[in-house]
Order: C-alpha cells, then sequence, then structure tokens
C-alpha cells in the first residue's frame, strides 16, 4: 500500500517557524539577500515535495537494515540457546 507522502510529510507551526528563520538567516549570512515570506513558502514547499521524501525514505531503508540486524541478533542468541545432547 503506498501511502500519500502530504499525510507523511506534515510540518508543525514550530517546524515551520524554525525553518524560516534557518531559510532567512541562510540566505542573509551566505547570500546577503533578505528573502520574503512568498520565497521562505516557496521553498519549504520545494523541500517537502522533492528532498523530504528521499530523507523519509531513506529512514525507512535505516530502519529495516537495522531491524534485520536485529533479527539476525536475535535468531543467533536463540541458537545459542541450544544445550548439548
Amino acid at each position: 500500500m503506498r501511502r500519500n507522502l502530504n499525510d507523511v510529510i506534515r510540518l508543525s507551526d514550530e517546524q515551520k517557524k524554525q525553518l524560516v528563520s534557518e531559510i532567512k538567516a541562510f540566505y542573509l549570512d551566505v547570500r546577503g539577500e533578505e528573502i520574503g515570506m512568498i520565497e521562505e513558502q516557496q521553498l519549504i514547499d520545494l523541500f517537502c515535495e522533492h528532498l523530504a521524501p528521499i530523507v523519509y525514505n531513506k529512514a525507512l531503508d535505516d530502519s529495516m537494515r537495522w531491524f534485520k540486524e536485529q533479527f539476525g541478533n536475535l535468531e543467533t542468541d536463540y541458537y545459542l540457546l541450544y544445550k548439548d545432547v
């Protein structure tokens, strides 16, 4: 079942506020420019649409790799419980 990423990637008001602050600081520090509210929102939308799914999928892949590793450890530990006959 494929999930709609709009349902998965939602930013709270606090997260949006923090991102706006980071974007403003970046543009001012790196580019020496001030950025307007429309541009801020466009950048956030761009990142959410294009970058967030990549990061989200990477996190899922990392989680699956971790779970597989843990399951492998569980299986090894299980067989260590066997007694010599």
